[in-house]
């Protein structure tokens, strides 16, 4: 029978369907996330991994296993695995692709809704002193409607942040290295711009790109400068995609008015200085933490892992 060993709590679909696929499961019991060490003493002879997003599988980690065979990574990124030393043993890794397109792009608006309508403010506000009354400049904010957005990253969650706004009337700008085709804009309603300029021209600024070496610190002090002093910035994509330590002292500086931060260049460390500021959002990577994203996730590791066992294609492979 073999062994799966699963590093974190996951839904109910996923051990169902593993165990009616014939495998042994075990599961990390404690609620927290996994540390190394445990790791490398509870991984034991799993076939089988699927590690959390968060949990790093390093070389040291697989060394540990030599039955390992294949990691069904939880989540659609895998900048937590090292793909090189999987790929010397001959490990197999999958991810859960596409599954996570609407809660993200719906968190993305969201949190521009936040930000523009000081809800986190307003919401202190209440759960402290309160207010005194209603008054004509108290707390004003911004409508969406008839606002510029610029999305940085068009796949496919950009696209769905894309077509949300346009429901708020929103002005719909993009970038990306390879520009989409004319029709398929022109099926979106999106215009392509070069970075500088959609950042100059940009009411809101989106990140949805993917980490890569070319996308680290893509947004830094010489972008943020570039940027309105009345636009805001959102990150529900990577942490590293933009600096942090500029995007502190621009939003000290008022250089931008605000943002909101799913994601953390040193995750799940938070850079100190971004939780004593009232223009900033903090949020706890939870752009899919929705009962029906995790468990649309939890479907797609299954479908992968049971194509392995019952030796079928592979769904979801990404080496």
């Amino acid at each position: 029978m073999p062994k799966v060993f699963i590093t974190a709590q996951v839904p109910d679909n996923l051990l169902q369907s593993l165990q009616d696929a014939g495998a042994k499961v075990r599961v990390y019991p404690q609620e927290g996330a996994i540390s190394q060490a445990e790791l490398l003493a509870q991984i034991q002879d799993a076939e089988v991994l699927i590690p959390s997003l968060s949990t790093k599988i390093d070389r040291e980690i697989m060394d540990q296993d030599p039955n390992l065979k294949m990691i069904a990574n939880y989540g659609a990124g895998f900048d937590n695995l090292d793909l090189v030393a999987a790929k010397e043993k001959g490990i197999k890794i999958t991810n859960t692709p596409g599954v996570s397109t609407n809660a993200v792009a719906e968190l993305t608006l969201g949190l521009m809704l936040a930000l523009s309508r000081r809800v986190v403010e307003s919401d202190h506000l209440m759960h402290g002193q309160g207010f005194e009354a209603w008054l004509p400049l108290f707390l004003l904010g911004h409508e969406l409607k008839g606002k510029t957005l610029g999305i940085v990253g068009l796949g496919s969650i950009g696209q769905a942040v894309a077509k949300l706004a346009q429901a708020f009337e929103m002005q719909v700008n993009y970038y990306k290295p390879t520009p989409l085709a004319p029709a398929k804009e022109t099926e979106l309603a999106v215009h392509y711009q070069p970075l500088d300029q959609l950042l100059a021209q940009s009411d809101f600024v989106s990140l949805n790109a993917a980490l890569t070496e070319s996308s680290r610190h893509l947004i830094n002090a010489a972008k943020l400068k570039l940027m309105k002093p009345e636009a805001v910035l959102i990150n529900v994509a990577r942490g590293p995609v933009v600096d942090e330590a500029a995007v502190l002292e621009a939003l000290k500086n008022k250089q931008i008015a605000g943002a909101a931060l799913d994601v953390y260049e040193h995750e799940p460390q938070v850079a100190a200085g971004f939780k004593e500021l009232d223009n900033v959002i903090l949020t706890p990577h939870i752009g899919n933490a929705t009962v029906e994203a995790r468990e649309a996730m939890a479907a797609s590791i299954a479908d992968s892992v049971s194509d392995y066992l019952n030796g079928q294609t592979i769904r979801h492979l990404i080496n």
